[in-house]
C-alpha cells in the first residue's frame, strides 16, 4: 500500500486527508472519522496512521481526513455534532478516487462514533459502521456509572483504606460527592423519560443518547462494537445498552460484532490494544 496526501472541498473550506492506497482494492472502502477531543487525523498514538495502513494493506481503501476546524483543514469548528457535510464530503472524495466502491464503512471512536450514527442512514452508500467506545454522555448516564464502577471499586482497592487509615480520606467531601452523583441520576432519568415521549423525531434538546438512538435506528447497515474495560465513556455506554432494552433489540437487528477489552483504555494506547481492534475489524469486514 502507498500514502498520498491530498486537498478537498466541503462547502467552499479547504479540508485535507490522507488516502492510503491498496495494490488491488476490493469493493469496500472505509472512512476515518476523527474524534472531536485534541487529536487530529493522526489519532492517539498514531492509532489512526496505523490501523488505516493495516486496513489498505488487507485491500481495503481507506481515507482519514481532518473536518472544518481540524487539525489542517481550514474553517470553524463545529463539534461531532455539525460534521454531518464533512463525512458526506469525504465519502464522495473517496468514492472519487475509487470509483468501483460498492460499498463504504464508516469508522471512529468516542464522539466520532456518535457522529457516525447521526450520519450513516442518512446515506446509502453506508453499509457499516464502527464504533469504539462511543460517546453517550449524560449527567445521568455519568453518575450512574461513576457510582457503579468508581465507587464501589475503590471501597475494593488496598490504597483507599490506606487513605482512611492515615486520616488523609475527606468522608464528608465523598459523601457530598456520593449524594450529588445519586441526584444527577435520579433528576437525569426523569428528564431522559419525559423527553423520550416526544416521538420518533427527537428535538435538538433531548439527551443524546436519545437522539443517538433515532438514528440507530434508522440505519440498516452492520455495525461493530468495541468497548475498553478501563474507560469510563465505555462503561456510560454500556450501562445505557443495559438500562433499555430497544437498544439492545437494535444492535440485535444490524447483527452487531461485540468486542470487548477488559485491559483496554480509551484511546487504546498500547500495540497489543490497538492490534486487537484492528485484528478484530478486518476479521469482521471479511465476514459480510
Amino acid at each position: 500500500m502507498s500514502d498520498t496526501a491530498f486537498a478537498f472541498q466541503c462547502s467552499g473550506t479547504q479540508l485535507v486527508g490522507i488516502f492510503h492506497r491498496p495494490e488491488a482494492a476490493v469493493r469496500r472502502g472505509v472512512v476515518i472519522v476523527v474524534g472531536g477531543g485534541p487529536q487530529y487525523r493522526v489519532g492517539g498514538h498514531r492509532q489512526l496512521v496505523l490501523w488505516g495502513r493495516r486496513l489498505a494493506a488487507a485491500g481495503y481503501p481507506t481515507l482519514r481526513f481532518d473536518y472544518r476546524g481540524m487539525g489542517d483543514s481550514y474553517g470553524e469548528f463545529r463539534g461531532f455534532e455539525g460534521i454531518h457535510e464533512d463525512i458526506r464530503c469525504a465519502v464522495d472524495r473517496l468514492l472519487q478516487e475509487y470509483p468501483d466502491l460498492q460499498e463504504i464503512v464508516l469508522w471512529g471512536e468516542c464522539d466520532a462514533s456518535s457522529a457516525i450514527i447521526f450520519y450513516a442512514h442518512t446515506d446509502p452508500r453506508i453499509k457499516g459502521i464502527v464504533l469504539l467506545n462511543p460517546w453517550a454522555r449524560t449527567e445521568a448516564g455519568q453518575a450512574r456509572a461513576m457510582l457503579k464502577h468508581y465507587y464501589l471499586q475503590r471501597l475494593l482497592e488496598p490504597g483507599f483504606w490506606k487513605k482512611v487509615a492515615t486520616l488523609r480520606f475527606n468522608p464528608l467531601e465523598s459523601l457530598v460527592s456520593l449524594v450529588s452523583g445519586i441526584r444527577r441520576m435520579i433528576d437525569g432519568g426523569k428528564a431522559g423519560n419525559a423527553q423520550q415521549s416526544h416521538g420518533d423525531a427527537p428535538p435538538a434538546s433531548a439527551p443524546l443518547p436519545t437522539r443517538m438512538f433515532h438514528g440507530l435506528h434508522r440505519y440498516q447497515g452492520k455495525a461493530m462494537l468495541v468497548m475498553s474495560g478501563r474507560d469510563y465513556i465505555a462503561k456510560e455506554f454500556d450501562e445505557l445498552l443495559k438500562s433499555e432494552d430497544r437498544w439492545a433489540r437494535e444492535f440485535a437487528r444490524i447483527s452487531l460484532a461485540r468486542l470487548d477489552i477488559p485491559e483496554g483504555d480509551h484511546t487504546f494506547s498500547s500495540a497489543a490494544q490497538r492490534d486487537k481492534v484492528v485484528n478484530f475489524g478486518l476479521d469482521w469486514l471479511r465476514s459480510w
